[in-house]
C-alpha cells in the first residue's frame, strides 16, 4: 500500500472544505483493509475511514491520523441464499450506480434511494433514506473488519441496530468496524414504492403504474430541482445534503409547539407517543429561509436544510452557522437539531 502524508482532504469531500491528512491510504481489497488498520496502531494513529465524502466536514486543521479511503469494487449476484436475489457489492461502489443497475434489473427496493451521492459502504451506517425508503428494508448483511477481533465479521441486519438514521456503526460500536461489503436483499419484478408527497404529487396524474425506472428518474428530477443533486458547478451543490435530522419529540411537546405557534405544524408519527417534525419547517420559523447568506457560508437557493459552501468558505463559517441555526430553533421551540454530517477533526 501507498501511505502518503499531508493530503489535502477537500477535494475529496462534497462540501470542498478541510485541512490535509496527516497520513492518507486507499484500500483495494480487505487483506489492506487489515493492513492499513495495523498502520495506524503500530503508530498510535486515529483512524478516518473515508467513502465518497459526501457526508462530512472535515476541519479546517485537518486530520492528524490516517485517513483510510475504501475503494473495495465488485457486485456479485447470488441467488443461493434466499427466494430474492441478494446482490453483495463492495464498499466502494458508487451508491447512485448501484441503484442504476438494481432498476435497470427489474430489482426493486432502492429505488427511491436514487441520487444520493456515496459509495455503497455509508449506507449502513446512517441508514440511508429518502422518499420513503431505507437501506435497512434491504440490507441482508454488512461485512465489516473488526478492529477489535482484528478479523473480518459479517453482520445481519437486526444485528446492525437500525433506527432512523441510526445503526451500531455510528452509535454503540462507533469507531469499531471498517464495512468492507454491504449485501442487499432485493424483490425481483416487485413494484415501486410511492409513499412519500413529493412522489404521489408527481404521479398523481399518472394513468398507469410507474416502473422501478420511472420512480428512481422522478426521485432525480425531483433532488435536483432542491440542488440535492451533485451537478458540478451547480453552486447549491457544495453541501453535505441534509445538514440536519428531523426530529423526533413527544407528542406533549408537539402539541405545545403547536399551540404557541397558533397554527397547524407539519408532523409524521414515530411510533411510542412520539412524532418527527420536519427540520426544514423549524428553519423557516426561525427565520433561516432558502438563499440565507452567513459570509462565505450559507442555505441553499432550493433546499432549506442544505448548508452550502458559497466560496471559499471554511470549516468555521459552515460551524458558525450551524451554531446559529441551533440556538435560535432551541430557543424559538426547545428543540436541539442533531446534525446529519460526520465532523472530521
Amino acid at each position: 500500500m501507498l501511505f502518503r502524508e499531508h493530503v489535502p482532504l477537500a477535494p475529496y469531500t462534497t462540501f470542498r472544505i478541510g485541512g490535509p491528512a496527516r497520513w492518507f491510504a486507499e484500500a483495494t481489497t480487505e487483506t489492506e483493509v487489515a493492513e492499513a488498520a495495523e498502520f495506524a496502531r503500530q503508530r498510535g494513529l486515529p483512524l478516518f475511514v473515508l467513502g465518497g465524502g459526501s457526508n462530512l466536514l472535515v476541519s479546517d486543521a485537518g486530520f492528524p491520523g490516517l485517513v483510510l479511503r475504501i475503494g473495495l469494487r465488485g457486485i456479485t449476484v447470488n441467488t443461493l441464499l434466499t427466494s430474492d436475489p441478494v446482490l453483495e457489492v463492495g464498499a466502494g461502489e458508487n451508491w447512485d450506480d448501484f441503484v442504476s443497475l438494481a432498476v435497470n434489473a427489474g430489482l426493486a427496493g432502492i429505488e427511491c434511494l436514487a441520487g444520493i451521492p456515496g459509495t455503497v459502504g455509508g449506507t449502513p451506517v446512517q441508514n440511508v433514506g429518502a422518499y420513503g425508503q431505507e437501506v435497512s428494508e434491504t440490507v441482508w448483511h454488512v461485512r465489516v473488519f473488526d478492529l477489535e477481533a482484528k478479523t473480518i465479521r459479517e453482520l445481519s441486519g437486526p444485528q446492525s441496530g437500525f433506527a432512523y438514521r441510526r445503526s451500531i456503526f455510528n452509535t454503540d460500536d462507533r469507531g469499531r468496524y471498517i464495512v468492507t461489503r454491504v449485501d442487499y436483499r432485493l424483490r425481483r419484478g416487485g413494484t415501486a414504492k410511492i409513499s412519500y408527497a413529493d412522489l404521489k404529487r408527481y404521479f398523481q396524474d399518472w394513468k398507469l403504474e410507474p416502473t422501478l425506472k420511472e420512480v428512481s428518474a422522478a426521485v432525480r428530477e425531483i433532488r435536483r430541482s432542491k440542488g440535492m443533486l451533485i451537478v458540478e458547478g451547480d453552486p447549491d451543490c457544495q453541501s453535505a445534503g441534509s445538514f440536519f435530522k428531523n426530529p423526533v419529540i413527544p407528542m406533549a411537546h408537539y402539541e405545545r409547539i403547536t399551540q404557541e405557534a397558533g397554527m397547524a405544524v407539519p408532523q409524521y408519527p414515530a411510533g411510542d407517543g412520539m412524532v418527527k417534525v420536519p427540520a426544514a419547517w423549524l428553519l423557516d420559523q426561525a427565520g433561516f429561509h432558502k438563499g440565507f447568506a452567513f459570509g462565505a457560508a450559507g442555505i441553499s437557493s432550493r433546499h432549506t436544510l442544505a448548508l452550502i459552501n458559497r466560496g471559499g468558505a471554511t470549516a468555521k463559517d459552515i460551524l458558525g452557522l450551524r451554531d446559529r441555526i441551533t440556538a435560535q430553533v432551541e430557543s424559538q421551540f426547545g428543540i436541539h437539531l442533531e446534525p446529519e454530517p460526520i465532523l472530521v477533526e
